[in-house]
């Protein structure tokens, strides 16, 4: 399949979003739990919620003709987006898209073959591909902030949307391996023989996912999340200069408020990274999401509530039978300690969500006892 293409079908959406087109909030847990305020109860989404496990999702990818024609049409992304909500009471929506649509816009053509993944046809390999490499137009991602926009109407105040990226560090990976990988030889290599090369790639990458996530939330994003996927695979020190170093650097430069001048609140999402929570407490950040390899009560004591969590099941609970998944919900939530309560100041807060994403094979009846024992217990646990 082609890349992703600068123009997309007609859409009512906007990329400049207006505020007065967006119905008040009326369940704000989710934003609340971010900001480190007590809550009625623990808030709920997963990442990739909206997904192939689904059947409303794998006919609405059908119309689309291919993963990429569903999301490069807002109306699509909206309607994708949005399905899991009519099934599930989750507490936020995030944006459907995929993170290599940045490095797609950079011009290096990336493609989906069917049961193959993401690749790139012209990836990062030498002084010149580099040397050439620069900041998108932000007109090549119209469509994503266009879908920002009319899925935040579609919303119509339900839940808040999350918007996304890709880490500067996990964006690179794809860039120079030109596909997913297994052991990260190419880039790895570069790391060590040509780290000026890397460091080229990296700093663009953080202007650019800047600037991306600063469109979405002019567009309508209320929270703003970056993946950084593949932190984990490096090592110590390497991680801390060539991940999270790039990571800071685009929090540094993101907008603090929205298109309805509310505060916007950033999540940080490091796969394998419980070995540095320490050191990413002092990322500029509200929220650190975990992985399943992190207890959340020593999570909480890392980072000394200066964070809210998030996290941090493991998604193969949910193949489980629900009283097994419901038996993990709990000690999940009881391995994080008692609820912040306080309603006259912040305090250490959870969000829970999945270790990763969730699997396309999930039978979507576990994932509503999930979501039916995090809220029911979570309750519980004020009450106590």
């Amino acid at each position: 399949m082609a890349s992703i293409p600068t123009s997309c079908a007609p859409s009512s959406a906007t990329s400049s979003a207006n505020p007065s087109a967006f119905a008040p909030l009326q369940n704000d847990t989710f934003l609340r739990a971010c900001r480190r305020q007590a809550t009625d109860y623990t808030p709920v989404w997963l990442m990739r919620q909206a997904g192939r496990y689904l059947p409303e999702y794998r006919a609405t990818r059908a119309r689309a003709g291919s993963f990429m024609g569903l999301a490069t049409n807002p109306d699509y992304a909206t309607e994708v987006t949005l399905q899991p909500l009519e099934r599930f009471p989750l507490d936020a929506a995030i944006l459907f898209s995929d993170i290599l649509t940045v490095p797609d816009a950079m011009g290096l053509g990336l493609s989906f073959a069917e049961g193959e993944g993401p690749r790139f046809a012209r990836p990062l390999r030498d002084d010149a591909a580099v040397a050439a490499l620069e900041v998108p137009d932000m007109e090549r991602l119209r469509y994503v902030f266009d879908a920002v926009s009319s899925i935040r109407r579609a919303l119509q105040g339900r839940v808040p949307l999350i918007g996304f990226s890709g880490s500067p560090w996990t964006l690179a990976c794809y860039m120079v391996e030109g596909a997913g990988s297994s052991d990260y030889q190419r880039i790895k290599t570069m790391l060590y023989a040509r780290p000026d090369l890397l460091h080229r790639i990296l700093e663009i990458n953080a202007r650019s996912v800047t600037a991306y996530l600063n469109a979405q939330i002019d567009a309508g994003a209320q929270a703003v999340m970056v993946f950084d996927s593949w932190g984990g695979v490096l090592a110590d020190g390497a991680f801390q200069a060539f991940s999270m170093a790039y990571t800071a650097q685009v929090l540094a430069g993101l907008k603090r408020h929205g298109a309805d001048g509310q505060d916007v609140p950033r999540i940080v999402f490091t796969k394998g990274g419980g070995l540095w929570l320490a050191e990413m407490g002092a990322l500029d950040c509200e929220v650190l999401g975990l992985d399943w390899t992190v207890n959340l009560g020593a999570a909480r004591a890392a980072v000394g509530g200066a964070k809210a969590l998030q996290g941090n099941i493991d998604p193969n609970v949910l193949f489980a039978p629900p009283p097994q998944i419901e038996a993990e919900v709990r000690r999940v939530l009881d391995s994080f300690g008692a609820p912040h309560t306080a309603a006259s100041s912040t305090g250490p807060t959870h969000i829970f969500n999945l270790g990763h994403g969730i699997s396309q094979h999930t039978p979507p009846d576990h994932v509503a006892s999930l979501v039916r024992a995090v809220h029911d217990h979570s309750r519980a646990q004020r009450r106590r």
